[in-house]
């Protein structure tokens, strides 16, 4: 039981594919644990890749002709809270904009990676930040499992 985590390398300057693997898991391990889905018996897709890849990525599925650092496709849709299914979705991150957002915001990479991973994770299990009440429950579920990995708060001032 618990929840699967199936990690490709598709393009761009990413650490080795087995340190990936073990980073999106222990994210994903630690979001487990926080939100109580240790029953669930469930897979999620990630994908490491390029801006040029995820830029394609969110013209297509979102109308946004432009490079961003993580999107997130759910298999189903469902509501925070809700028990997943056995397929929750796939989580695409984008190399160089990640590292841009860390150099500029003056965190470590592998910081604000976890945070991407653990972003779009949540964003599968029906998280969202489209009002304050939303943006406020998936900014403190995010903040509590980064918390639980050593992670300061991605969202102070100074890391």
């Amino acid at each position: 039981m618990g929840i699967a985590v199936d990690v490709s390398v598709e393009a761009g300057d990413w650490p080795a594919g087995e340190d990936l693997e073990a980073l999106a898991s222990a994210c994903v391990a630690a979001g487990v644990v926080r939100l109580g889905l240790q029953e669930a018996d469930s897979e999620l897709s990630v994908l490491f890749t390029d801006d040029a890849a995820i830029r394609a990525l969110n013209a297509e599925w979102r109308g946004k002709d432009r490079a961003t650092n993580v999107l997130s496709f759910p298999a189903f849709e469902i509501s925070p809270g809700d028990p997943p299914g056995p397929l929750l979705g796939d989580i695409a991150i984008a190399c160089e904009t990640v590292r841009a957002e860390a150099e500029l915001e003056g965190k470590p990479f592998d910081n604000h990676l976890r945070h991407l991973i653990v972003h779009g994770f949540l964003h599968v299990l029906g998280y969202d930040h489209e009002n304050d009440a939303d943006a406020e429950k998936m900014e403190d579920a995010e903040r509590a499992i980064l918390a639980d990995m050593g992670v300061p708060d991605p969202y102070s001032e100074a890391e």
